[in-house]
C-alpha cells in the first residue's frame, strides 16, 4: 500500500479507463418532498423523472455542474436511516456511506446551508492528510453529505 500522500498513477493499460463517476442513487420514501427539497434547498435542478411500478426515479444536477447527478428513488418500501449527533458514529453500518461535492469555500457553504435550516453533521474541519477541508449535513431522510475544499484552492493564511 502507499505511503497516505503519494498519489498512484493513473493506469493507462487498464480496460477500464473510459470510467468516470457519473451518479449517485438515493432512496428516499417521497418522491415530491425529496424533489423539492433537493430543488429548493440545494438549488439542485430537476432533469428528468421516471416511473417505474410504484416507484419514480428521478435525475437532478447541482446549480451549476452538468457532470454529476443524484438519482433519487423514491417510493413505498423504504426504510429510515438512522440519525446521527456524531459522524465516528455514522461509521458502524456497512455499505454506502455518503457522497461528496467540492465546494469553493466550506465554511460559507455550511453557513448558507444553517441558514437554510439544513441538518449539520459535522462542523468543518481540516485533514492534514487529505490536504482539504471538510465537513457533513444530512438531507432530511439521513442520506449523509460530504463537503469538501482542497487545501490548494485556500487563501494562504497570514
Amino acid at each position: 500500500m502507499p505511503a497516505s500522500n503519494d498519489l498512484v498513477s493513473p493506469t493507462p493499460t487498464s480496460p477500464f479507463t473510459s470510467w468516470r463517476g457519473d451518479h449517485v442513487g438515493l432512496r428516499v420514501p417521497d418522491f415530491e418532498a425529496a424533489a423539492a427539497w433537493y430543488t429548493g434547498t440545494l438549488d439542485f435542478r430537476l432533469i428528468r423523472t421516471m416511473a417505474l411500478g410504484e416507484k419514480t426515479l428521478a435525475f437532478l444536477a447541482p446549480a451549476a455542474d452538468d457532470s454529476f447527478r443524484i438519482e433519487l428513488i423514491a417510493g413505498p418500501g423504504c426504510a429510515p436511516r438512522p440519525e446521527y449527533d456524531q459522524l465516528i458514529d455514522t461509521h458502524a453500518i456497512a455499505g454506502w456511506h455518503h457522497l461528496c461535492l467540492r465546494v469553493e469555500d466550506v465554511d460559507a457553504a455550511i453557513g448558507e446551508l444553517r441558514r437554510r435550516d439544513v441538518r449539520i453533521v459535522s462542523e468543518p474541519r481540516d485533514a492534514p492528510g487529505l490536504a482539504l477541508r471538510f465537513a457533513f449535513f444530512s438531507d432530511p431522510w439521513g442520506n449523509l453529505i460530504e463537503l469538501t475544499q482542497p487545501f490548494s484552492t485556500m487563501p494562504a493564511a497570514n
